[in-house]
């Protein structure tokens, strides 16, 4: 190993503790902030080494960032596998908000995997196809960043309980801030309808959960709102937020 590599990672070494610091004192100072003194302290922060992550499942987590951090760049995961619905949403936020929308594509087309993993992989194994499509190319778009934003809430699943405004995202080695961590269902729907937001229509037919087409479904009045996402599989996450 040359001195020049050496030097590198101990500089990534020294970068990674740095940031390690930052989340322990932030997330206590934070927690309480509103989302926007949680955002405007993460633009201040990381500056263009800020990004969000949308699912356009709707657009108030881009609403809300846009008014502290104009043009900031938006990482959508396009699966191959998302409903129509989802890709008008994703194309209606781009002509709408004051962002940087960044299309992001798994390694293989779905026709790919189909012929390199059989066909129905998300029904075979759906948190193989989840890792393939989500998780994977997440993970690579995210490497130029510091920190990312994301929408998750406590309210949403028990997995999500201890969730943190501000985390230490160890499996990417960078910060996670969550500046609606702690909204009820109640604070999104009266944000949504008090500022205009944009939202997926396919929320209107009964979906308050949207994920990848074959792995939705329709909710009945009074279920889990997340009841409808790998319905019958055992499974409750993606894998990103875990």
């Amino acid at each position: 190993m040359s001195v020049v590599e050496i030097e590198i990672g101990l500089r990534e070494q020294r970068n990674t503790l740095d940031l390690q610091d930052i989340v322990e004192s932030a997330a206590e100072f934070l927690e309480g902030a509103s989302a926007r003194e949680i955002i405007r302290w993460a633009a201040a922060t990381f500056g263009d080494r800020l990004c969000l992550t949308s699912s356009m499942s709707d657009a108030l987590l881009i609403d809300l960032v846009s008014r502290v951090k104009p043009g900031i760049d938006v990482l959508f995961i396009d699966t191959g596998y998302h409903f129509a619905e989802t890709i008008g949403t994703r194309d209606a936020v781009q002509q709408v908000y004051d962002v940087n929308l960044i299309n992001i594509q798994p390694s293989r087309t779905v026709e790919e995997q189909e012929r390199d993993l059989g066909p129905r992989l998300f029904g075979r194994n759906p948190d193989l196809c989840c890792f393939l499509r989500k998780v994977e190319p997440l993970n690579r778009a995210l490497e130029p960043y510091h920190a990312w934003i994301s929408g998750i809430r406590r309210d949403e699943a028990v997995t999500r309980t201890d969730t943190k405004v501000v985390e230490w995202d160890a499996k990417r080695q960078m910060v996670k801030v969550n500046p609606i961590a702690a909204w009820s269902q109640e604070d999104v729907d009266n944000y949504i309808s008090d500022n205009g937001v944009l939202i997926n229509p396919l929320h209107y037919d009964n979906y308050p959960s949207i994920g990848c087409a074959p792995c939705t479904r329709q909710v009945l009045d009074g279920d889990d709102p997340r009841s409808g996402r790998w319905s019958g599989m055992g499974k409750t996450e993606c894998g990103i937020h875990l």
